[in-house]
């Protein structure tokens, strides 16, 4: 269904046609007259470019294993928006998604060379779908404008203030870290007490063999103390993850950046030498808003998402339809 306010409206049909059937194309190979109440309409032919889509729509849905898949509880085949982009708009045209969530109708319409408006009023969404742009289309160099999310510690402090679990999110987008599951606004600890996101990375890559360690991510945007630091390593032994990040708003002690620094190192390989990591790493908004990021091995893991590529779709699949 499509609505139109006017009668200038775009409904590009050759870009969406789709292919005949098998039978229908055998029958074609026959000469088809076209005579009806005793007039000769010419000879029937089939559209070289394909047939008008039914007023319904085979598209296949996302496979779990698929490149396209991110995750995302209510992500929607980029055929499905790429389809109806390319009837109902030309390059150039401006798209808006009011409710964007992962971002599937901005990436294609970023493929598809229309501009675009994104809103979503989580700051994970946000996060995602910036990543999402950047590492699928990198060649464009995109210059993604954000409007809402703090540019500034003072902006930080109010998002705070304001909604503690979108700024946990927002903090948690900086060092690409998964989410904990299972936390809420009304419990903000969750069923992983003490964590707050997940970072996944290599810690040694040795002929075809791979190694992958965790570091637990915490973020805090109220008083700091060294006792947070001391929490934090019990984590770390508690769930046997590899490094702790501690994220904070407020500058931290220098007894905790001691305590810290007293955690030690992990190790991780990836040539003859081993390479040392802090195990403990404090970072506070200044110095995420200042791109410093976590020590961590190079080639540590995308987290918060995956890259998504476009699926040839696989006819074994059952049919993605708007009521799921």
């Amino acid at each position: 269904m499509r609505y139109s306010k006017t009668n200038d409206y775009i409904f590009n049909l050759d870009d969406i046609r789709e292919e005949y059937a098998e039978a229908t194309k055998e029958r074609f190979k026959h000469h088809i007259g076209n005579i009806r109440e005793g007039k000769d309409f010419g000879t029937q032919t089939l559209n070289p470019l394909g047939k008008q889509p039914d007023d319904w729509w085979q598209i296949q849905p996302i496979a779990p294993s698929a490149k396209e898949r991110l995750g995302y509880p209510t992500q929607k085949p980029e055929a499905l928006l790429e389809r109806i982009i390319k009837a109902s708009s030309n390059e150039g045209d401006w798209v808006l998604d009011p409710f964007c969530g992962c971002g599937t109708t901005v990436a294609v319409a970023e493929k598809l060379k229309r501009k675009w408006i994104g809103i979503d009023i989580t700051t994970l969404a946000i996060t995602l779908i910036k990543s999402r742009l950047e590492k699928k289309f990198p060649e464009r160099n995109l210059k993604i404008k954000i409007d809402g999310l703090p540019k500034d510690l003072a902006g930080a402090r109010k998002l705070a203030e304001k909604n503690r679990f979108e700024f946990e999110y927002w903090a948690l987008g900086f060092v690409n870290a998964i989410p904990a599951q299972n936390k809420t606004k009304e419990n903000m600890r969750g069923a992983d007490k003490g964590i707050d996101g997940i970072i996944n990375f290599y810690m040694e890559l040795n002929n075809g063999e791979e190694k992958v360690g965790t570091a637990i991510a915490q973020v805090k945007s109220g008083g700091v103390k060294r006792n947070d630091i001391a929490t934090l390593k019990g984590d770390l032994e508690r769930e046997k993850a590899a490094a702790g990040i501690f994220i904070t708003l407020d500058q931290p002690t220098k007894s905790m950046v001691a305590e810290a620094i007293a955690a030690g190192h992990f190790e991780a390989k990836f040539g003859p030498v081993p390479k040392e990591y802090p195990k403990i790493q404090i970072l506070t908004i200044e110095d995420l808003l200042a791109h410093k990021l976590p020590d961590l091995p190079a080639g540590w893991t995308n987290s918060i998402h995956r890259i998504a590529e476009a699926e040839k779709e696989d006819h074994r699949q059952p049919l993605w339809s708007a009521e799921e």
